[in-house]
């Protein structure tokens, strides 16, 4: 019963990297102008990562990754039309 809480907390958390992502990229414009393709790269080696945590069955490791992943690409969907204004 406890793996169900835990899991349930780590979905949470994952939900709460859309509006941190969110937050971050109206706050680091100037940022992620410059630096797209290395906000891309992290997307992708997170994404490795926690597939590999899925894997090998290391939820904190799976869970980290995601977060990196969501919170990075929430960034890079919000420059994107801001980039146009």
């Amino acid at each position: 019963m406890p793996e169900i809480f835990k899991l349930l907390f780590g979905i949470f958390v994952l939900i709460l990297g859309v509006p941190i992502g969110d937050f971050l990229a109206r706050v680091t414009k100037d940022e992620l102008k410059q630096g797209k393709k290395w906000f891309k790269l992290i997307v992708v080696l997170s994404l490795i990562g926690g597939l590999i945590g899925l894997i090998i069955s290391n939820d904190v490791l799976m869970f980290t990754f995601f977060f990196i992943a969501i919170v990075t690409s929430r960034s890079l969907k919000k420059q994107s039309p801001s980039s146009s204004e």
